[in-house]
């Protein structure tokens, strides 16, 4: 689809980061069988990525006795496994790694009849920035240049992004407003294939999240423009942020992990004792900085408010898109 839309609010994402988490107490109930790890992504992307990293490190440190077992289920913008989440019929050994489809989807497919409310907060371990990548190839080193190009290109620019009406197409909306462009949008079910494209110059830009990214741009492939985030990141201290361009704007993937609806209270405390253990480890405080996430966490009470205040900021966000 061509992606213009005059108008899109500069409606920021971003969370306060916050302080260490406090151990939950840890609960008598222990899985009985292998725990299904949905990722609402296809395989390779950020969301993927992490599900893969934090199995290894419950593995690594014998966390639980059953193990995570990774289940991708990125179909429909994530619509597969929120339907998966809520017909289950053992909602104890269920889990969900989400992206903010988890909020986006539900909002734009009605007909799903999904409400997140009810399913059941466990962890959030950490927020994920965007950033404009172009292919190496393309001779283009700044956002001048970028925009100078997809102008002169009269909407047949052509970007890719995980989903339809979700993160990355919201990210790609808002700077086409902002810069005046008109780009061709197509989605993919997750950012490793959307990565893999660029790589292979199938499309011309994308605005994977860093880690998605990170290998190409470690062997020369891909460069960095432009980032979505609040401030510089450590990892790309050049590459200026949108707002330095002047536009109030920024947005970040949330890396939470709930479980299904109807999940029993026993089951849901040994969940967060146990990523509350993952989330503190050496291993993930250092992939956090290794990937450039910000750490951010929450108990489930605000995580439930922060849901509550991201489905109203999305609905903001897709009404701008036309969504």
């Amino acid at each position: 689809m061509t992606i213009s839309k005059r108008g899109f609010l500069a409606l920021a994402c971003a969370a306060t980061l916050a302080a260490a988490p406090i151990h939950a107490f840890a609960a008598d109930w222990q899985p009985r069988k292998p725990i299904d790890f949905v990722i609402m992504a296809g395989a390779g992307g950020g969301a993927d990525q992490i599900a893969r990293f934090i199995q290894s490190v419950a593995e690594k440190k014998g966390l639980t006795r059953r193990p995570l077992v990774p289940n991708n289920k990125g179909g429909g913008s994530g619509a597969e496994a929120l339907i998966h989440l809520t017909t289950v019929n053992d909602p104890d050994h269920t889990i969900l790694v989400t992206l903010n489809s988890f909020f986006t989807t539900p909002i734009r497919q009605e007909n799903l009849g999904i409400d997140i409310m009810t399913f059941t907060p466990v962890a959030m371990m950490g927020v994920d920035p965007f950033v404009l990548w172009v292919h190496k190839d393309s001779g283009i080193t700044t956002v001048d240049q970028f925009v100078e190009t997809a102008k002169s290109m009269n909407g047949e620019y052509v970007m890719g992004g995980t989903g339809s009406g979700q993160e990355d197409s919201i990210v790609i909306a808002y700077m086409s407003d902002a810069f005046g462009i008109d780009v061709k949008y197509i989605p993919y079910d997750g950012g490793g294939a959307v990565a893999k494209d660029l790589a292979g110059k199938q499309i011309m830009a994308t605005v994977n999240n860093p880690a998605e990214a990170k290998g190409f741009y470690e062997a020369g492939d891909f460069v960095p423009l432009l980032a979505f985030s609040d401030e510089r990141m450590a990892a790309y201290p050049d590459v200026p942020t949108i707002k330095e361009l002047g536009h109030d704007f920024s947005y970040y993937n949330q890396r939470a992990v709930v479980g299904a609806p109807g999940m029993s209270d026993e089951a849901a405390a040994y969940y967060r004792d146990l990523f509350t253990q993952i989330y503190e480890s050496e291993e993930w405080q250092g992939y956090l900085a290794s990937e450039s996430l910000s750490p951010l966490w929450m108990n489930a009470e605000e995580q439930a408010t922060y849901w509550t205040k991201q489905v109203e900021t999305h609905r903001k966000l897709l009404a701008a898109l036309g969504g």
